[in-house]
């Protein structure tokens, strides 16, 4: 529990840091680390498929830190601030709260088919101004800490209420999609379907792309495409080679034996 804290401030202070688009990628390698860690620790065969999986991740993560674009220079949360009322990201805030909010109060209580879709779209539509929010927060912590109090701005608090508003919402849907399907299931849609959006509300607030050309582009997004690759098929495949009989099953045998 502690590491597990311990990492989230390491990645909370990342986007101090590092561009959005090359940190919230990069949460895959945690797949990485895990799937490794399980084959020795917790005698969980790692297979051909997992270390596919696993190369496929490390690639695609290469392939973004070496493409990603220099973060952008900021000495104010108010150049922030400004920058989150531009239009263009007015609209996706907008757009982003108002699909949310048709999903949590019509689209899940209409749909039973769609519901784990649903869950997860409301997640990463909150997770993306969470992860702006968040990127506000930190940039505030670290030039608090170099000497320029940012939190003297009412503009730091209201980021602040968003991140534990935003959070709480997630925390709430992701637990139903979880308690409801399958994580192996739930797991990489909600990666994908984060991420994506995640660097969709930076490039229209933060305009990351705006100083890079079009081959750096395309490498960002096969980078990207290849680390989805390699999560879906770690998580596809996490269960061959580790498949045991179940009590159910043992039982039947059990009984043919008694029997005959």
């Amino acid at each position: 529990m502690v590491t597990m804290i311990l990492g989230e401030v390491a990645n909370f202070a990342a986007y101090a840091f590092a561009p959005a688009i090359l940190v919230t990628p990069l949460g895959a390698l945690s797949i990485i680390f895990s799937a490794v860690l399980a084959h020795f620790i917790l005698n969980e065969r790692l297979h051909m498929f997992g270390v596919v999986g696993c190369a496929l991740c490390v690639v695609g993560s290469i392939d973004i830190v070496l493409h990603a674009p220099m973060e952008r220079k900021i000495d104010s949360v108010s150049e922030i601030w400004q920058l989150a009322t531009e239009p263009g990201f007015i609209v996706y805030s907008c757009l982003a709260v108002a699909l949310a909010l048709v999903l949590m109060f019509w689209v899940v209580h209409h749909t039973e088919q769609r519901k784990m879709l649903a869950y997860v779209a409301i997640c990463s539509l909150f997770g993306s101004l969470t992860v702006i929010s968040v990127k506000a927060v930190a940039i505030a912590l670290k030039l608090s800490f170099n000497g320029v109090n940012q939190f003297v701005y009412i503009q730091t608090w209201f980021f602040i209420s968003v991140v534990i508003i935003c959070c709480l919402v997630q925390l709430n849907y992701l637990n139903k999609a979880l308690d409801s399907f399958n994580t192996a299931v739930v797991a990489p849609v909600y990666y994908v379907m984060f991420t994506t959006l995640t660097i969709l509300a930076n490039m229209i607030m933060y305009k990351d792309w705006d100083s890079q050309n079009a081959t750096q582009i395309a490498s960002e997004v096969c980078g990207f495409v290849t680390i989805v690759a390699g999560t879906f098929l770690l998580h596809k495949t996490r269960d061959m080679g580790n498949t045991q009989p179940d009590s159910d099953s043992l039982r039947a045998d059990c009984e043919l034996q008694e029997h005959s």
